[in-house]
């Protein structure tokens, strides 16, 4: 499932959630038979043959400082990449909720426009940050705050974007950025949730903000923020930390 037909499920029909209840009422009643364990209850305890030498196959294997090792292929790994010590748009609360009413301040950014198929985004959303910041390196601009993307339009098959780096101002007078402009970050009301997985789990996340705001009622643009606390780094098996931001009405 593509962000496209989340977005659309959440935003436009409003739809009431099954819950399990429904499901329970259709279920068999519980049986009272005792189970296979309980008729022919396995031995708890087992003797080992000391009269044999080496150690007893059963006995757990002593524990052992463990070998790095290159993965193999198809091998699931979860790699975290590091902290970043640049701030994001609003403070993470000393007690973060699922859900986060925040205000999001307008900041100057640089922004790189494009668009991409959903397969091949959190690659081209990775580009498009190095060119910013190659862009910001050549007018020697320094970053302020982490990359975020606004989406501005979804599709079947994609979606339009705008890529941003905050800084700490915008230039003085025009600059050759090329095709990096110079803006300003959207801001006002928003809700933010946190998704903490691969960029490829993200779907699920997002189902889930869909709900709440279901839920609750809770209208909002068909534009959402995304703001990478962690780097959109090549692996697929990386694990994110991603502020998710819907914009309200």
């Amino acid at each position: 499932m593509t962000r496209l037909a989340t977005l659309a499920a959440g935003l436009l029909a409003l739809a009431p959630v099954l819950t399990s209840a429904s499901l329970a009422q259709n279920a068999p009643p519980p049986s009272t038979a005792p189970s296979p364990a309980e008729t022919n209850p396995l031995p708890t305890t087992t003797v080992p043959d000391t009269s044999k030498s080496g150690p007893d196959p059963a006995s757990p294997a002593p524990q052992q400082v463990p070998i790095p090792r290159p993965a193999q292929s198809g091998a699931a790994r979860t790699v975290t990449p590091p902290p970043s010590t640049l701030p994001t748009l609003v403070p993470t609360p000393a007690e973060p909720n699922d859900v986060d009413e925040v205000t999001l301040p307008a900041k100057p950014v640089a922004i790189l426009a494009g668009e991409t198929k959903w397969e091949e985004a959190r690659a081209n959303l990775r580009k498009a940050f190095k060119t910013i910041g190659d862009t910001l390196t050549k007018l020697n601009l320094k970053p302020a705050g982490r990359p975020i993307a606004l989406f501005t339009k979804t599709e079947d098959d994609g979606f339009q974007y705008e890529a941003m780096i905050p800084i700490e101002a915008a230039p003085g007078q025009p600059a050759e950025g090329g095709d990096v402009k110079f803006g300003s970050s959207p801001s006002g009301k928003a809700l933010r949730y946190r998704h903490s997985g691969t960029y490829e789990e993200i779907d699920g996340t997002y189902e889930t903000l869909i709900a709440y705001l279901d839920a609750k009622e809770i209208p909002v643009q068909d534009r959402f923020l995304e703001e990478y606390v962690t780097d959109l780094g090549e692996g697929a098996d990386e694990k994110l930390d991603i502020n998710i931001y819907a914009l309200a009405k």
